[in-house]
């Protein structure tokens, strides 16, 4: 972890800094597992900032003005958050067209989570293609069972 955002995240509330931590966590899976990596990370606009040769930035914070909320935020000209959008209406709250947001007492769907990760990073590559190249093949396939191959 780069210092600066070390620094960043030692300024969070204890509860914050393991949600924000949980969501970098997250996305630097989903970057090893799809090959994305190097992450590139450091601080953008004060907040620890992720993004990836092919990707669009991705940003995750916390801010004392909403104590109990923490966000992934976007590029707002980007199609990212619009997409989020029509893939996962219901499972995510969305700040205009720049942020997911969550509630520190809320439980992150991780699968679809990965999913939007996946996306902005790796955005310059899917940006042409309808809904980013996210298909309701992916979004409504089920996770493997544990004894499955």
């Amino acid at each position: 972890m780069q210092a600066e955002v070390e620094y960043k995240l030692s300024l969070y509330p204890p509860q914050m800094q393991k949600k924000v931590l949980r969501i970098r966590k997250i996305l630097l899976q989903v970057a090893k597992e799809n090959n994305l990596e190097p992450i590139a990370e450091s601080l953008k606009w004060g907040e620890p900032s992720y993004v990836s040769k092919q990707g669009s930035a991705v940003r995750i914070g916390w801010h004392p003005d909403t104590p109990d909320k923490y966000g992934i935020y976007f590029h707002c000209q980007s199609k990212l958050i619009s997409t989020f959008r029509k893939l996962y209406p219901n499972e995510f709250t969305y700040s205009g067209n720049r942020a997911i947001v969550f509630d520190k007492k809320e439980k992150v769907p991780v699968r679809q989570l990965k999913h939007c990760l996946l996306l902005a990073l790796c955005y310059h590559k899917v940006k042409h293609l309808p809904l980013l190249g996210g298909n309701l093949e992916y979004i409504n396939a089920k996770a493997p069972k544990k004894n499955q191959p």
